[in-house]
């Protein structure tokens, strides 16, 4: 299964979820891919990925390197990572005079049968990277945050889709809508999370992710949340929603 973890609005807890939901699955006993397809690569500085350091995803979809020998070991036992690169940030302009550039990223995966599970952490946006990031995948997570500014953008972001759909073949089934830095001690919080439920219905994942301090801390010592304190209500909620993707995954085939 490869699933990619998307949304138009940044700051919403997407890499986040893209890291810890990884080694969620790696924690499961899955071989897991992580593929950092963000230009500020903060998924790969979350795992202990010095910026700058070799080789990248600009290896594999800028110079049609082989997946196998770009991807790298983390210190996460199951969990591989396809680092990201501030190269990508001009990768839009390189990739747009090649042929069928969207098709770049899928190509290099589609040939791996060395994982279980891929998680693409794709930039905010519709960029040219992350339409790569949604062709390649075969589900999608779409992390929403409870302020107004995020909830307006999720409406956004799915007609956003609708869209540009004809440049993307075969479109990523939507394994849920995530709701990330939950604070239920706030009242907006409560409304705004009533509001997504209410229109998006069963869309929406039961498990929530709250806002947890230690979730932030991780990132800075190069950890996942389940390394760095795994007890944490964060810990304990990415590993639930790892769970629950896997069981919206079999529902729909897609393992």
């Amino acid at each position: 299964m490869i699933v990619a973890a998307v949304n138009v609005k940044g700051g919403v807890g997407k890499t986040t979820t893209a890291v810890n939901l990884a080694a969620a699955f790696a924690g499961a006993g899955l071989a897991t891919l992580l593929v950092d397809l963000d230009p500020q690569a903060s998924a790969s500085h979350s795992l202990g990925v010095a910026p700058g350091a070799e080789p990248t995803v600009a290896d594999v979809v800028v110079r049609d390197r082989p997946l196998g020998s770009a991807v790298q070991p983390t210190g996460v036992l199951g969990l591989s990572l396809l680092a990201g690169s501030l190269e990508l940030a001009g990768a839009d302009l390189v990739l747009a005079r090649r042929k069928d550039p969207v098709d770049r990223l899928a190509k290099a995966l589609g040939g791996s049968r060395d994982y279980d599970v891929t998680v693409i952490d794709c930039p905010p946006g519709f960029s040219l990277l992350t339409l790569m990031g949604l062709q390649a995948a075969q589900g999608m997570i779409v992390p929403i945050n409870p302020q107004d500014l995020a909830v307006d953008a999720l409406g956004r972001f799915f007609s956003g889709l609708e869209q540009l759909g004809e440049l993307i073949t075969d479109p990523p089934v939507l394994l849920g809508i995530l709701i990330t830095m939950v604070d239920r001690r706030t009242k907006v919080t409560d409304e705004l999370i009533e509001r997504v439920r209410g229109e998006y219905g069963r869309k929406v994942f039961t498990t929530e992710i709250p806002l947890n301090i230690r979730l932030a801390v991780a990132p800075s010592q190069g950890s996942t949340i389940f390394d760095y304190q795994g007890w944490a209500a964060g810990g304990v909620a990415y590993r639930k929603l790892g769970g629950e993707v896997l069981r919206r995954a079999r529902r729909r085939e897609l393992l």
